[in-house]
């Protein structure tokens, strides 16, 4: 079961910018992102800032993968998948990206993750992005040990 545990208010980009790459040091193989919210509320802009930091370098080019589906990253020993699967009508083509593999092996951020069904994992953690006045809200929802993975990178040092 999924539960909330903490809610933010990232004001602009950079700070979107920055919780990803303070919450990057916790990332593991086999660690699902499940990146919700409508269009524009901050999913792709937290992926990539995320994906840069794993990677190392604030200037690689990290493409959406709305028209692909999938862009894969090697950062140092954490495979990346980054997926939207926006355009996908359920889980048997999530299943043709190879994503159960993936789930199991890589770092797997989702977008659009209601389209996976049955194939959620279990112990994903969900980022629910929200268009507001000040600024996008994110709430965090997962099961245990997400909030204790997460504690000592939620709030700015």
């Amino acid at each position: 079961m999924t539960t909330p545990f903490r809610s933010l208010v990232l004001p602009d980009e950079p700070a979107t910018r920055a919780l990803a790459a303070r919450l990057a040091q916790v990332f593991r193989p086999g660690d699902t992102l499940l990146l919700s919210g409508q269009i524009g509320a901050g999913k792709t802009t937290f992926a990539r800032a995320l994906i840069r930091t794993l990677l190392g370098n604030p200037a690689e080019d990290v493409p959406s993968p709305s028209f692909t589906l999938v862009q894969t990253y090697d950062a140092p020993g954490l495979p990346i998948w980054h997926v939207d699967l926006y355009r996908l009508g359920g889980p048997g083509a999530a299943l043709e990206l190879g994503l159960d593999g993936a789930f199991d092996t890589a770092l797997c951020l989702v977008e659009w993750p209601d389209r996976l069904g049955s194939l959620t994992p279990p112990g994903a953690l969900t980022l629910e992005f929200a268009v507001g006045l000040s600024g996008h809200h994110l709430t965090l929802a997962g099961a245990a040990p997400w909030p204790r993975r997460l504690e000592s990178c939620l709030d700015p040092a």
